[in-house]
C-alpha cells in the first residue's frame, strides 16, 4: 500500500485531493501539516458536498477538512482495530507517537503484523525410579534384557534461550552460580570450568548462531533424581524450537545420553534421559537392538493413593553417580551381582502388574525387596549412615523404600500407609532430614516460543 496516496498537504487543492482519492480507492484522504503530522481528514463525500455549495475545485483544502477524526497508534491491538472497523469507520490511520502516518487499517486491508523477535523456553521433569535400576546400563542389557519402572514428578529443570545477532555466547547457570561467556562456539566448548555437561550438549547441537542460555533447576545438584539428564533435556528442548526439522522424543533422549555418557564420559544408565523426555509413568525395556518406552495407564484413583503413600526425603548427602556406576560395572563381572540385577528385572515386571492392578501395599513391599537387592550391587551404593536412615524409617511406619539414582546419597523414597504418613514425616523432620512434597507429572519435556517484549 502506497501511503503517499492517502495524505496531502493542507494547502493543496480539492482537485489534487480527488486525484489521490481516486488512486487509493478508499474514498478518503488525510490532511497533513508542514511537519507531516495528520491534522484532519476529508472524504470524497465531504468534497462533493462542498462543490455543491459553490466551492471551486482549485480552492484550498484548508477550509473543508474535518479536524475531528478517528486515529490509533501503530501499536494498537488487532482486536481493538477490528472492533472499531466493525462499528464506526471504514478506514483508520495508524500513527506514530508524533502523529505521522505509519500505516492504514481498513475493512479490506490490515497491515501485516511485524514479526517480533522470539525466544524459546523449556522445562523437563526429574524422575523417581521404583525398580530395575542397574539393568539400564549398556554393558548389562548388551547380554541380558533390562527393564525399569519410573515416573516423572513435578520438580523441573528450566531453560531459556535467546538468539543473538552476533556469534557471542553467554550461558548462565543458577545451579552452578556461574556464567560462561565466549566469543564464539568453539571458544564456549573449550573453556575450562564447571560447565562440562552443558558444553557437551551444546557441542552436539552445534548451533550456527550466537545465543544467551539461562538454566535453573528446582532440585539440588547430585540429588539422585536424574538431574543431569533433566538439564540436558531442557537445553535440547530450547534449541529444538528453532529447528526446521525438530528432533523427536527418542532422538532427544539419545542426544542427552550421548552428551553425558559418551562425550563427557560419565558412566550411567539410560532411564533418566527417557524418563525426562517422555514423562509420565513408564515401563522401559532395554535390549541390545532397541530401547522401548511403554506408558503405563494407571487408573487415576490408584495414582492419587500412591502419591499419598510416597514420601521423598533428602538425606543431605551428595553422591557421584558416575563413580558408583563405574564400580557397579566392575562388580557385575561377579556372577552373583549379575544374578541380583536379573532378579530386580524380574521384580520390575511384578511391580508393574502390582501398579496396574492397584495392589499398592504389595508394591511397597516390593520397593523394600528391590532396595535390599540393589544395595548389594556395590559397596558404594549404601553406607552405615544411609542404612540407619532407612531402618529407622521402617521402624516409624514405612513398609518399603529405596535410595534414588545410583545410590551413595541424595533422596530416599519411602512407601508408607496413609494413616502412618504423618508419624513418618515427624520422625524424618526430628532426624534433621527434609521431606519433600511432590506430585506425579504426566508431561515430559515441554518447549515453547515466546515473543520478546520490547522494553524501550
Amino acid at each position: 500500500m502506497n501511503l503517499n496516496n492517502f495524505q496531502i498537504f493542507r494547502n493543496k487543492s480539492l482537485r489534487e485531493a480527488l486525484v489521490l482519492i481516486e488512486k487509493n480507492q478508499s474514498g478518503i484522504i488525510f490532511i497533513v501539516d508542514e511537519n507531516n503530522i495528520i491534522v484532519g481528514v476529508a472524504t470524497d463525500g465531504d468534497i462533493r458536498r462542498k462543490l455543491l455549495d459553490g466551492v471551486q475545485l482549485e480552492d484550498s483544502l484548508e477550509s473543508i477538512y474535518n479536524k475531528n477524526f478517528v486515529s490509533f497508534s501503530i501499536d494498537t491491538s488487532r482486536e481493538k482495530l477490528i472492533k472499531k472497523l466493525d462499528t464506526e469507520v471504514s478506514v483508520i490511520p495508524l500513527l506514530d507517537n508524533k502523529g505521522r502516518l505509519k500505516d492504514i487499517a481498513s475493512r479490506k486491508h490490515y497491515p501485516i503484523t511485524k514479526e517480533e523477535k522470539i525466544f524459546s523456553q523449556s522445562r523437563a521433569p526429574v524422575r523417581i525410579s521404583f525398580g530395575g535400576g542397574g539393568s539400564d546400563l549398556t554393558h548389562y542389557f548388551d547380554k541380558e534384557q533390562g527393564a525399569v519402572i519410573n515416573s516423572t514428578i513435578s520438580i523441573f529443570s528450566h531453560a531459556t534461550l535467546k538468539k543473538r545477532a552476533d556469534k557471542k555466547i553467554i550461558i548462565k547457570s543458577a545451579d552452578l552460580k556461574q556464567t560462561l561467556t565466549a566469543a564464539h562456539l568453539e571458544d564456549a566448548i573449550n573453556k575450562e570450568g564447571s560447565f562440562g555437561l552443558i558444553q557437551s550438549v551444546i557441542k552436539l547441537i552445534n548451533p550456527d548462531f550466537g545465543f544467551e542460555l539461562l538454566i535453573h533447576s528446582d532440585f539440588p545438584l547430585k540429588s539422585g533424581l536424574g538431574g543431569s539428564a533433566t538439564v540436558a533435556a531442557a537445553i535440547l528442548g530450547c534449541f529444538n524450537q528453532f529447528r526446521n526439522d525438530p528432533w523427536d522424543r527418542y532422538e532427544m533422549a539419545e542426544l542427552a545420553f550421548q552428551a553425558e555418557r559418551l562425550d563427557l564420559g560419565i558412566a550411567g544408565g539410560w532411564q533418566d534421559q527417557y524418563a525426562s523426555v517422555f514423562g509420565g509413568f513408564n515401563f522401559l525395556e532395554f535390549k541390545k537392538d532397541q530401547n522401548i518406552v511403554h506408558p503405563l495407564r494407571i487408573p487415576k484413583d490408584i495414582l492419587l493413593q500412591l502419591e499419598e503413600s510416597l514420601i521423598l526425603c533428602n538425606t543431605g548427602a551428595i553422591h557421584d553417580s558416575g563413580d558408583i556406576h563405574t564400580s557397579q560395572k566392575e562388580e557385575m563381572k561377579n556372577n552373583d551381582v549379575s544374578k541380583l540385577v536379573k532378579s530386580n528385572v524380574d521384580l520390575c515386571y511384578k511391580m508393574r502388574d502390582q501398579l496396574l492392578r492397584g495392589r499398592l501395599y504389595d508394591f511397597g513391599l516390593s520397593l523394600n525387596e528391590a532396595w535390599q537387592a540393589k544395595r548389594k550391587f556395590s559397596n558404594k551404593i549404601s553406607s552405615p549412615e544411609l542404612d540407619s536412615i532407612y531402618n529407622k524409617a521402617l521402624n516409624n511406619g514405612a513398609i518399603g523404600g529405596k535410595l534414588l539414582g545410583a545410590g551413595g546419597g541424595g533422596f530416599f523414597l519411602f512407601y508408607v500407609e496413609s494413616e502412618k504418613r504423618q508419624s513418618l514425616v515427624d520422625h524424618l523432620i526430628s532426624s534433621n532430614l527434609t521431606p519433600t512434597n511432590f506430585k506425579f507429572e504426566s508431561e515430559g519435556l515441554l518447549g515453547w516460543k515466546v515473543r520478546e517484549i520490547d522494553k524501550k
